[in-house]
């Protein structure tokens, strides 16, 4: 049998409730993370302290079943105004103090049993329901938001990949902005937070030749990832120390004892699940082992990357279940909408009947509700 005929999939329902349970446990902490973006706050403990809860959650489910692996499937990174994503600073490092104003994402994950739920938000700090939020930052925060949405309706059984990357462009574009360039959303699979199926953005010619035409189908789950930028969405490396990263399946004999001890904690620890620096005990230790193993391909770096100095770069992620009863949303937060005013508006037809399509599908509601009848009027001709 192939692993691939061996994967576990929601169409299980231990499954699909290890996912549900990821997925709570990552809205519940993303809530307690926004929730502390408020002006003068460090970013640093702001990410730590969400990483701790994310350890602790996790921990207190399915707690008989010793062997099951559970805890942080993407570490808590808060990326500041025009930076783009992963900005997670260790102890030894600059720290960023947020402002009033500052747009802030927020990004993370949990898993349960290898079962991945992720999620992305965006939050300006120090805004409230009584000012609204006007100019640029709300023209890339709802471009995000309604790319997200539409996101989530078009990826359903039947549909294509690449329906989803012409569409997040077209929103973006209504907003005068700009998608961040070869962004991936990934399937997720048991152990796998990027899977076999993806769905880029703002691809270059080379990309969109690189990544196939793929059809979604029943019982997959994906995290969508929508990054949208006012600037020409180009990210590019500064020089912030890299604090994220994720073992790849390479082999290689590493020469530095420090290396190998670096190398068995994070198989022991993380698996192939991304990790931060952060979780070591000795930071200096684990800076010195992670050299060697990213030089010789045993881990892979998750680069911390901006938009041009003075842009804004709004995000929005979940998790996703496609279920036969439809698209099962798990994590990402609502945004009320009437907080932002644009001088943009979505006015086509098509780009509109998207983002508020139904998530159900009805004909297999139809199907189960019939079943359920027929089921509970067995019951009571049996009574």
């Amino acid at each position: 049998m192939s692993d691939h005929e061996d994967e576990k999939t929601i169409a299980e329902d231990l499954v699909v409730t290890k996912y549900k349970m990821a997925g709570d446990i990552v809205n519940r902490v993303l809530k307690h993370v926004v929730s502390k973006c408020v002006p003068l706050a460090s970013v640093r403990d702001v990410c730590a302290e969400g990483d701790k809860l994310l350890e602790e959650e996790t921990g207190k489910v399915f707690k008989k079943e010793k062997e099951m692996k559970k805890g942080i499937a993407f570490p808590v990174c808060a990326s500041v105004n025009n930076c783009i994503n992963h900005y997670s600073p260790l102890t030894s490092q600059g720290d960023t103090v947020l402002q009033e104003g500052d747009l802030v994402k927020i990004d993370l994950g949990a898993h349960i049993d290898g079962f991945i739920a992720v999620a992305g938000h965006t939050v300006v700090v120090g805004s409230s329901s009584n000012s609204k939020i006007k100019g640029r930052k709300a023209d890339v925060i709802l471009a995000a938001y309604n790319a997200a949405e539409a996101a989530l309706r078009l990826v359903k059984p039947g549909n294509q990949n690449f329906a989803v990357t012409d569409t997040v462009t077209k929103i973006a574009e209504v907003y005068k902005c700009k998608p961040v360039e070869g962004m991936l959303s990934f399937q997720l699979q048991q152990g796998r937070i990027d899977g076999e199926k993806t769905i880029i953005q703002n691809p270059t010619e080379p990309q969109r030749k690189e990544v196939e035409k793929q059809e979604f189908e029943t019982h997959e789950v994906y995290g969508i990832d929508v990054i949208i930028s006012t600037g020409d969405g180009q990210g590019k490396e500064q020089d912030i120390r890299v604090t994220v990263f994720r073992k790849t399946d390479e082999t290689y004999h590493l020469k530095l004892k420090a290396s190998r001890e670096f190398y068995s904690k994070v198989v022991k620890n993380h698996g192939s699940m991304p990790f931060n620096i952060r979780s070591f005990n000795d930071e200096k230790k684990a800076k010195l082992g992670v050299a060697e193993c990213v030089s010789h391909k045993l881990v892979d770096p998750y680069p911390v990357l901006f938009d041009k100095s003075g842009e804004y770069v709004a995000q929005f992620k979940f998790t996703v279940l496609l279920m036969p009863s439809g698209q099962h949303k798990i994590t990402g937060l609502p945004i009320d909408v009437n907080m932002f005013e644009s001088e943009y508006k979505i006015e086509d037809p098509e780009l509109k009947k998207i983002i508020t399509a139904s998530l159900s599908n009805k004909t297999a509601k139809k199907k189960k509700k019939k079943a359920e009848k027929e089921a509970a009027s067995a019951v009571q001709s049996e009574d």
